[in-house]
């Protein structure tokens, strides 16, 4: 049985990612902050609920000890929480709203794959996946053609960059575990008011790919739905 922990899972991506696993027979538990929507995902879904606020050490530390207590190991982890900060002009940013992005779209993702290193090293197979974006390409983010290229969001595109290239590094070091990347694309959720044109389940492809393929799949990878995902 392959045990998988996602962050940010009581809703959008992240509920459909364990809603999705659940259905080809993962154990999934769902990590979120808000207990009783973290709680009530998890009774909808089939799947056990842990309280994880990947702001947090101390959340986080709890967290990976509540799964070894439980379930004793992890085989998938999946860094999904993320926030979008603000869309405009770049003037009126200051560094602690930088912070407050980064602080959950990268540096949750260090906390969180710190904490459960242990528990994934006890799986046969360990896989990371991190759900960046697009929006941190910076390819996409300079083709005129590309909705990606439209849009001024100066905080969360710096941080889901970031978050891409921590996974290469993560790949290039943690030679015994899988790690990639995903991007969902513009995908109707909370964080854009729900104005992406695909749907969760869409959205959802490219995470639930690295999830769930072959071990001999590759590692350090940036994909979407489609394929690979130019950087």
């Amino acid at each position: 049985m392959t045990i998988t922990f996602i962050t940010g899972a009581n809703k959008g991506l992240g509920r459909e990612t364990a809603r999705r696993l659940v259905e080809l027979g993962h154990t999934v538990i769902v990590g979120a902050r808000d207990p009783e929507q973290g709680a009530a995902a998890a009774d909808a879904l089939g799947a056990r609920f842990v309280r994880i606020d990947v702001t947090d050490d101390a959340s986080v530390t709890a967290a990976a000890a509540d799964v070894a207590a439980h379930e004793g190991r992890i085989d998938v982890l999946i860094n999904n929480a993320g926030v979008s900060g603000p869309h405009d002009d770049p003037a009126g940013l200051t560094a602690a709203g930088a912070r407050a992005v980064f602080d959950v779209n990268l540096f949750g993702v260090i906390r969180a794959t710190t904490a459960f290193l242990p528990l994934l090293r006890r799986s046969a197979e360990p896989v990371i996946v991190n759900v960046s974006s697009g929006m941190g390409s910076f390819a996409l983010t300079h083709d005129p053609a590309r909705v990606e290229s439209s849009v001024v969001s100066p905080l969360y595109t710096a941080s889901k960059s970031a978050l891409t290239m921590l996974t290469t590094q993560y790949a290039k070091a943690l030679k015994d575990i899988r790690v990639n990347a995903a991007d969902p694309g513009y995908t109707a959720t909370d964080l854009n008011a729900h104005s992406g044109p695909q749907t969760v389940t869409e959205g959802t492809d490219a995470i639930v790919r690295l999830a769930t393929e072959p071990s001999d799949a590759g590692t350090g990878r940036f994909i979407d739905r489609h394929g690979p995902v130019d950087w």
